[in-house]
């Protein structure tokens, strides 16, 4: 009997690419198992398993074949979205290279007992999260700090901004993926760096147009407009963004808001963030309207008994104030860059849907197209194909729920990232054929 062989392809993938696994020359009917190992850049292992029954031919495809035993469905990548964190094994050391490959082991065990034995089998394929051909450099003068990739192979391509959310830092694996895609992309922190404003708070949106002048004159990009796309906090500052600057095209709001909220100072403990009440952002040198949060009584009960914290629950009473929501809406009608909007129904972090849908979107003179993922929470604006079993996150002194389903996250993170790409590319300026 012929040893069973994993196919992958394609054999060197960006990481936002879905594989194709196939399995051949197993005993038909067989019990199988196949497995899933994937290091993260901390050294802890990712893993999964589901179990199959292999088909008269004695193959297996992922594409369309379900597993009896793991995740639902046939699925490509179910054994990669279904991935659970193990214990980083004792030793072993971080991967300080920037984005390196994400290293897929897959394995394949088929039980047979009267036909001898077990059967098995291995293979490897580096998945990129920064692909060949994408340059990058550090972006550290006149009061940004950013960083730029492009494609460095045959002229100036279209412009994109990347803003992160109320984590801070840079999205710099976003930008690297869509760099190959064919754009220049500039990832931008906004605070939590050195430099910056340690907090969201009294963000001036002056800085993002700075950003978007930077990005302009780079010789990699094309002349005629930029995209900006924002994730969460980001989503809103995106939206911002597009309503300052008339060089803003195209914007896109994942899980963000239409509506300025409260900013976030560096405190160490959520009731102090959110007692203090302070503004997010400003524009020539004033405080910009929000809505504000509190602590809810639901909220202390999770406190108190440790439990995941659902943030979105703080911003029902001023949600509920519609002269509050009025004065912090964004105004949309001052863009004319095209909206697209991604929203999320089960989003615990904030109420994303309710936050995007605010009356003054009815007022926007571009186009505006709104995509919603009813089954999913916030974590969806991360680039797909990666584990989406972690439903809590860390916060200042408690931990959040985020809502969703690892099943739900990872088909709308799938659906919604080509979505992306796509509308950049028809609303940004086209390279002459």
């Amino acid at each position: 009997m012929t040893k069973p062989e994993i196919v992958l392809t394609p054999a060197a993938p960006s990481l936002d690419t879905p594989l194709q696994i196939r399995v051949n020359g197993l005993p038909p009917g067989a019990e199988t198992v196949l497995t899933a190992t994937q290091p993260d850049q901390t050294a802890r292992p990712w893993t999964s398993s589901a179990t199959f029954v292999a088909g008269p031919s004695g193959e297996l495809d992922l594409s369309t074949d379900a597993p009896i035993a793991g995740y639902a469905g046939a699925d490509p990548m179910g054994l990669v979205w279904s991935m659970t964190r193990g214990r980083k094994p004792r030793g072993a050391e971080r991967d300080r290279r920037l984005l390196p490959p994400a290293e897929l082991t897959l394995s394949v065990e088929a039980t047979v007992p009267a036909a001898g034995g077990r059967f098995s089998a291995s293979a490897v394929v580096q998945r990129h999260r920064w692909p060949d051909g994408v340059r990058r450099a550090t972006v550290s003068g006149r009061g940004l700090v950013g960083t730029l990739f492009w494609r460095g192979d045959d002229g100036p391509r279209p412009g994109i901004l990347v803003l992160g959310g109320s984590e801070g830092g840079l999205h710099e694996l976003d930008a690297a993926l869509l760099a190959a895609r064919g754009f220049t992309v500039l990832a931008l922190a906004y605070f939590g760096r050195r430099g910056l404003p340690r907090g969201l708070v009294s963000i001036p949106l002056e800085y993002f147009r700075d950003a978007i002048t930077f990005l302009t004159a780079c010789r990699s990009v094309l002349p005629g407009g930029v995209g900006v796309l924002g994730a969460s906090r980001g989503g809103e500052a995106a939206l911002l963004t597009a309503c300052a600057d008339e060089r803003v095209r195209a914007v896109v709001s994942v899980v963000g808001s239409a509506v300025m909220t409260q900013g976030i100072p560096a405190f160490d403990q959520l009731d102090t963030i959110l007692a203090a009440g302070e503004p997010s952002w400003t524009l020539g040198g004033q405080t910009l309207p929000f809505v504000p949060q509190q602590v809810t009584p639901r909220m202390r009960e999770q406190i108190e008994a440790r439990e995941p914290v659902d943030l979105a629950l703080a911003y029902d009473d001023g949600l509920a104030d519609a002269d509050q929501v009025a004065a912090a809406a964004i105004p949309l009608q001052r863009t004319r860059a095209a909206v697209l909007v991604a929203t999320a129904g089960d989003d615990r972090m904030w109420p994303c849907g309710r936050l995007s849908t605010v009356p003054s979107i009815a007022r926007h003179v571009g186009s505006w197209q709104q995509l919603d993922y009813p089954e999913a929470g916030h974590l969806v604006a991360a680039p797909p194909y990666g584990p989406s079993t972690d439903l809590v996150t860390g916060g200042p002194g408690v931990r959040f729920a985020t809502g969703g389903s690892a099943a739900a996250n990872a088909a709308a993170r799938a659906d919604l990232w080509p979505r992306i790409i796509d509308f950049f590319a028809e609303q940004l300026p086209h390279r002459p054929d």
